[in-house]
This record gives structure tokens, C-alpha cells and sequence, in this order.
């Protein structure tokens, strides 16, 4: 199968010198060892402990930080003082989490109140500044807004066990919430004809994690945004990462030319060989998702296994260029909060890393330049995500959290059940009514205490929780009057009695939707928002493993190596 290249139609961004497109999709690693600054967006910044008393000097730990941006994982150690402590904070660009007009519910919290972590990272193709414009070229787009070029999903599970990737081709269609630019008020209208990397232009980050939110179902916490240049003086900081490629290769849209064989790249070679698309496989952008994920992996074992950052100058100089590389949400925009990240991430052992891509098909619009997510097997892939489940299946099996039994502690006239209705997604408004409708649907059943909470909430899968393990049969016995599996109820203290959330998945009727009921024809709609049905139908239990269509990329694999396009061979 092909992916689109979207030559013809999208050359002036794909290509400005190399692909304008792709300058980003070098994103997120960029940087070996330390921290990692993704090309296009992975960001990598590194995070300083600061502060130090004059007795002590300079003894802080800095920037253990991670290069998450993509690979995920910096970790140095050095020291500062509190005044440049204060500097490297102010070097952070900071910008609103979500332009949209609504957001997804934040991930519930699991039995021991730990939540799961999702970060985007996202690759700039930005030719603002002399720099960029001589990395990237194309220095007539200097003008016009950046498009996010490399896309990726981070979710650290809330166990800090696993950490899973997501990664979007720049030339897949979806639906692009209506944004609003937080800077001069304009507000951009709702679309299904464009291309996921333009929704950065919409008004910046914001939009592109609305565009996520819609397009997956999976709240999005943070995000993390690196331009061209930030990427070559991240790579310069910390070294050069292994890459493999089983041919000569020579991208010339690129830049890119290496003999077969492993090489070490870094600096401006490193971002060639995240942006090429021309140069692997296909020569279509699924082919560059690879690459970047093969870099990412091989760049975490490093770090894993000890970074050459030993020298405080070179801390400096990478915390320096890490900073000024790197733009964030304003809830992530301090050295502190991302040396935490930073901490989180490296408990992850690398071998409980899985890459992915967003399984797709052509786009039936547009066939030879787009794409659009796959049925059922992109529906599986954010269905994992949203419910923590790891890509790489395995996840031990829970022996729900103290539960011994499943059998109801109460009849059912003596259980209370609180419904709130989540129907509404980024694009779509709440199905009115549904609250009180599965409450009054309860009180018949027998459920005397069921009432709704008209407190808006916003989830893509319908939930049951409760708070003590005593409360599982029961919390099991209000599942099953509804129809909803066994893998819908969970143990959460953050609730304070049995709690229902009406999903998106459940918009309509009064049995929840049968899991065998067919995925809908993708080519119906631009909008990658799972339909009530494709969702149910996506995941079964016990299936929990990412699609076989997704790529998957083990952490540890050190044998992977691209497939040299053969047009692209010397």
C-alpha cells in the first residue's frame, strides 16, 4: 500500500527546498543524546532542578530533561544558580493549551489516583528567522503561518510502566475544530477538506490539539513545539544518534545522503534524516514516520545507557538551546515542570516503549495525496490509548484492585448511581437529554437511586466508576442492565459514589451499542471522530495489542534499519 505523497498538490510545502512539509516532520528527537528536540516537533528542553544556596554553589541537578519531543527522555545532570534558573524559564515561548470551543475531560485517575500523561509533540516547519529559512529554505513562506509537519502522541500510562507513540502522517484529512487565535480574536471556521498539519496555522498549538482531541478521542494534557533550528542546535548539544539505512541513499529534497550501513548523525544531519519523505519507503510521509521513530528509539537507548554531558559547559549549552528551541502550553512552561516530565518519562525502561503510526487508507477525495484514518484499526489504536492499555499487550492482568468477588453487595434499589451526560465531542454538541434519559432508564430497571448531574462533562468512551473496591458488583450490576462490558468499569477514588459518564460513543438509544455492529464506510466523511459503533467494534476484550497496521516499534529493537526507497538510491 501507498500513502499519499501529496507531490503534486502539496509541493510548495513539501518541497521548498526539501519539503516544506516535512522540515518539521524531522521533529520531535532531533537531538541525541540529551535532550532531544524533535525536528518538527518533539521538543526537547531541558530541565533544570535550580535553585542552590551560596553554600552550596552550583550544585543543583539541571536539565534531566527529555527529549521527549520525541524519543523522549534527556537526561543530564549538572548545576545552575536560581538567577539562571530564572533565564532558562524565560527563554520558554508559552501558548494556550486548546483554541477550540470545547475540550475532552481529563483521563480518570486509576485505583491508586495516578493518571496517564498525554503530551503532542509537534514539528514546526517555521522560515521565521534567518536560521530556519537556511535550514528549511523556501524563503518566500516566511510570511506565512507554520504548518505542524511532524505530529505525535505521547501517553505515559499512569503506572509509569509503558509509554506509548502515536504518530499522524502530515497529509491525512480530518475535521478541524473551529479555533479561535487567542492573539488578534479571528476566529477560524470548522473544516473537513484540509489536511491535519494545517491546523497549526489556525490560530497555533491550541487548534492542533483540538484537531487531536476530535480526530482520537484522547485528552490531550500538554504540548511541546520545536521549529528547524531548534532541532540542529539541539543535535549539536548532545552528540549524534545511530541510524540505519539497508542502501545508499541520496534525498536531494533534502539534503539527506548516507552510504548503507549505521551511521551516527547529528546536527543538520539529523534534521535531513527526520524530514526525509522521498528518500524511504514509499517515499510518501508513513515512510518518514518510520524513520523518526527508528531515531527516537535508538536516541532513548542512549540516553538509557549514559549521555556524554558530563562537562557543565556543555549542560549549559544545551539547556540554553533547548529553552530557546522549544514552545509549550502554559501549564508545562517552566524548567521545573518539565524536569518532572522529564523524571516520569525516564522510569519507563525502553523495552515498554511502543512507536506507532496511525493506520490509514488513501483518502477517497483524494486518492494520490491524501489519507484518512483506517476503520477499525485506527479505532482500536486510540480505544488503547484512552483506555491506558499498552501497545505492546502486555499489561498484567488486574486482579481489580482488591476486588475478591463480583457479586452485587446491594440490591438494586439501594444503589445509588449518579449519570452525567459526555456526549459531546470537540466538534459535535452534547445529544440533549442523555443524562436524565439513562437515569430514568435506571429508576425502571430498579436502580431507585439512580439521578442525573447536569454538570457538563465530555468523554469518548462511556464510563462506569466507583470509589472502594466493595462497590465493584455493584458498580458491574448497573453495567449490565446498560449492556456495557465488563472493561467499561473501573476503580477510581476520584469519585465518591458509583458514577456513569455517557460517552460519545453512546449518543442515541437505550441499550448501549452492540460491539458487533460493522464499522461505518470510511469514505463517507472527512471526520476521523470514531462513530458510537466503529468504536465499540474496535476493541474486544482480552485484544490488546496495537494493529499489525500500525507499525509497531519496540523500544528495544536495535535491529530495525530503513528500507531505502529505490529511487532515491546511489
Amino acid at each position: 500500500m501507498r500513502q499519499s505523497t501529496g507531490e503534486e498538490r502539496d509541493a510548495a510545502q513539501d518541497e521548498i527546498p526539501v519539503e516544506a512539509g516535512d522540515p518539521a516532520q524531522a521533529g520531535i528527537p532531533a537531538q541525541a543524546g540529551g535532550g532531544s528536540g524533535g525536528d518538527d516537533g518533539s521538543g526537547d528542553r531541558p530541565a533544570e532542578a535550580g535553585g542552590g544556596s551560596a553554600k552550596r554553589k552550583r550544585t543543583l541537578r539541571i536539565v534531566r530533561w527529555t527529549a521527549l519531543g520525541v524519543a523522549l527522555a534527556v537526561v543530564a545532570a549538572g548545576g545552575v544558580g536560581w538567577f539562571y534558573y530564572e533565564h532558562l524559564n524565560d527563554n520558554i515561548r508559552k501558548g494556550a493549551l486548546n483554541l477550540g470551543d470545547k475540550q475532552l475531560d481529563r483521563a480518570v485517575a486509576n485505583a491508586e489516583g495516578q493518571r496517564p500523561l498525554n503530551i503532542l509533540l509537534l514539528g514546526s516547519d517555521s522560515r521565521i528567522g534567518k536560521e530556519n529559512q537556511d535550514l528549511g529554505g523556501a524563503r518566500d513562506d516566511a510570511d506565512r503561518p507554520p504548518l505542524a509537519d511532524v505530529e505525535m502522541l505521547v501517553h505515559i500510562s499512569a503506572d509509569r510502566s509503558n509509554m506509548s507513540v502515536i504518530s499522524v502522517p502530515r497529509d491525512t484529512r480530518v475535521t478541524i475544530p473551529k479555533c479561535t487565535d487567542p492573539d488578534s480574536g479571528k476566529v477560524y471556521r470548522a473544516t473537513t477538506s484540509q489536511i491535519i498539519n494545517t491546523s497549526l496555522a489556525n490560530g497555533g498549538p491550541g487548534c492542533t490539539v483540538a484537531t487531536w482531541e476530535e480526530l482520537t478521542g484522547i485528552p490531550v494534557d500538554h504540548f511541546m513545539m520545536i521549529d528547524f533550528s531548534g532541532v540542529v542546535n539541539m543535535a549539536d548539544a548532545v552528540g549524534g544518534v545511530p541510524v540505519c539505512v539497508d542502501a545508499n541513499v541520496y534525498d536531494d529534497k533534502s539534503g539527506l545522503r548516507l552510504p548503507k550501513g549505521t551511521h551516527t548523525v547529528k546536527g543538520q544531519q539529523a534534521l535531513q534524516w527526520l524530514r526525509t519523505r522521498h528518500g524511504f519507503e514509499d517515499g510518501s510521509d508513513i515512510g518518514r514516520t518510520h524513520a523518526q521513530h527508528l531515531y527516537m528509539n535508538s536516541m532513548v537507548r542512549q540516553l538509557k545507557a549514559g549521555t556524554k554531558l558530563s562537562d557543565p559547559a556543555q549542560l549549559t549549552g544545551l539547556a540554553e538551546a533547548a529553552t530557546k528551541a522549544l514552545t509549550v502550553d502554559k501549564d508545562l512552561g517552566s524548567v521545573k515542570k518539565l524536569y518532572d516530565l522529564a523524571d516520569d518519562i525516564k522510569r519507563v525502561p525502553s523495552g515498554r516503549i511502543t512507536m506507532t503510526t496511525m493506520p490509514w487508507i488513501a483518502d477517497p477525495q483524494d486518492p494520490d495525496a491524501h489519507v484518512i484514518p483506517k476503520p477499525g484499526d485506527a479505532d482500536k489504536l486510540f480505544s488503547l490509548v484512552r483506555n491506558d492499555i499498552a501497545l505492546d499487550g502486555k499489561d498484567k492482568k488486574k486482579a481489580e484492585d482488591g476486588a475478591t468477588g463480583t457479586a452485587p453487595a446491594s440490591a438494586r434499589t439501594n444503589i445509588p448511581v449518579t449519570v452525567f451526560n459526555g456526549t459531546g465531542t470537540v466538534v459535535l454538541p452534547p445529544a440533549t437529554g442523555r443524562g436524565a434519559d439513562i437515569a430514568a432508564l435506571l429508576v425502571k430497571q430498579g436502580f431507585a437511586k439512580a439521578v442525573s448531574d447536569s454538570t457538563p462533562r465530555a468523554q469518548a468512551d462511556t464510563t462506569i466508576t466507583y470509589p472502594r473496591a466493595a462497590q465493584r458488583g455493584d458498580a458491574l450490576t448497573v453495567a449490565k442492565a446498560l449492556g456495557l462490558p465488563e472493561t467499561a468499569v473501573r476503580l477510581s477514588p476520584e469519585v465518591q459514589q458509583i458514577t456513569l459518564v455517557v460517552g460519545g460513543d453512546w449518543r442515541e438509544g437505550t441499550v448501549y451499542p452492540n460491539s458487533d455492529v460493522p464499522a461505518p464506510d470510511a469514505s463517507s466523511s472527512a471526520s476521523a471522530s470514531p462513530s458510537p459503533d466503529a468504536k465499540n467494534g474496535a476493541r474486544k476484550p482480552g485484544d490488546n495489542k496495537a494493529p499489525e497496521s500500525s507499525d509497531p516499534l519496540n523500544g528495544d529493537d536495535k535491529s530495525a534499519c530503513m528500507k531505502v526507497n529505490s529511487l532515491n538510491r546511489w
